[in-house]
C-alpha cells in the first residue's frame, strides 16, 4: 500500500488549498479513504472520510461547511478541498486506509498565517 498527499502550502486566512492523494497496492473503490491531521503538540484527529463508491461522507465538526472530500476510483486519488481557511487548520495532513491495518502517506505541510 502506497499512499502519496500533495497540495500542501503556505496560506492566508480566508484562503483555500485543495490536497491530493494518490493510492495504489490495493484495490481503491473498495475502500473508504480518510484525511486526518496533526498540529504541533496535539494528538492526529479525524479530518473527514468518504465511503468506497464516495456516497457517504462525513467530517469532524471543526471543518463542516469549509472543507469537501471527493474522490475518483478511476484515477485512484482522493481529495481534500479546504476553504475559508483558520490558522487552526496549520497542521500535517495525513491520507489514510484501513487495508487490514491502518495506513498512512508521508503527509503533507498545510499552514495558514498572515
Amino acid at each position: 500500500v502506497q499512499l502519496v498527499e500533495s497540495g500542501g502550502g503556505l496560506v492566508q486566512p480566508g484562503g483555500s488549498l485543495r490536497l491530493s492523494c494518490a493510492a495504489n497496492g490495493f484495490t481503491f473503490s473498495r475502500y473508504a479513504m480518510s484525511w486526518y491531521r496533526q498540529a504541533p503538540g496535539k494528538e492526529r484527529e479525524l479530518v473527514a472520510a468518504i465511503t468506497s463508491a464516495g456516497g457517504i461522507k462525513n467530517y469532524a465538526d471543526s471543518v463542516k461547511g469549509r472543507f469537501t472530500i471527493s474522490r475518483d476510483n478511476a484515477k485512484n486519488t482522493v481529495s481534500l478541498q479546504m476553504n475559508s481557511l483558520k490558522p487552526e487548520d496549520t497542521a500535517v495532513y495525513y491520507c489514510s486506509v484501513n487495508y487490514g491495518r491502518p495506513y498512512w502517506g508521508q503527509g503533507t505541510q498545510v499552514t495558514v498565517s498572515s
